[in-house]
């Protein structure tokens, strides 16, 4: 029996922050700001399927993924066939500053391309919208092992084996849209407090 597929976005909303990934897939909530609505813009060509030749390369958009050994399911902004073997790309609307989280999402999306061609997909790309840096990531064994186990951790959030992670509580929740219904620093404050805190004093002994 194939595992429950896990979804290939959901991998970088868990990198970036457990507690935003099963907000997001388990509890259905998601807000707009600035940040996810420059995002939502930047993916609108890319999320219209097309099949093109650019500069002598086939380039395939908004690609249905699939990976049913491992369980994993999405969809790739662009695919690239260079010498016909595939070469994902990633959009992200922001700057380059931590490639971790995209590196996750491409990754998985080469675990996929490996399975429906049967071809090895050494490498990708992320593509920073606002600085036009195109950044290659190499599918390290290091890296497809921690995919491989952050597909397990989500796997078990959505299936409810895990209550809701804790927030990390901070420098990323100021920029994330579910910072209201998060509450990420009062959910702190209040797991860090001690256990007793609001027990009641033993009564005091009367002289």
């Amino acid at each position: 029996m194939n595992p429950e597929p896990v979804m290939i976005s959901a991998l970088a909303h868990f990198s970036y922050c457990p507690r935003r990934c099963a907000l997001i897939h388990v509890e259905h909530l998601f807000d707009e700001n600035l940040f996810t609505l420059k995002g939502a813009r930047l993916h609108e060509r890319a999320d219209t399927p097309s099949t093109r030749n650019e500069r002598g390369v086939r380039v395939e958009r908004a690609l249905p993924l699939w990976n049913d050994d491992i369980g994993l399911v999405g969809q790739a902004d662009v695919v690239e066939w260079r010498e016909s073997r595939p070469y994902p790309v990633e959009y992200k609307s922001g700057k380059p500053k931590n490639t971790r989280h995209g590196a996750y999402q491409l990754c998985a999306q080469a675990l996929c391309l490996e399975e429906m061609t049967g071809q090895e997909v050494p490498e990708g790309a992320l593509y920073f919208f606002e600085t036009k840096e195109r950044i290659p990531i190499a599918f390290t064994g290091d890296l497809r092992a921690e995919v491989l186990e952050a597909v397990q951790f989500v796997r078990a959030i959505l299936n409810e084996e895990r209550t809701l992670p804790p927030p990390v509580a901070d420098n990323r929740c100021r920029n994330c849209s579910l910072i209201d219904a998060c509450m990420p620093f009062a959910v702190d404050r209040a797991l860090s407090k001690p256990p007793n805190l609001y027990l009641p004093r033993a009564e005091a002994t009367l002289l």
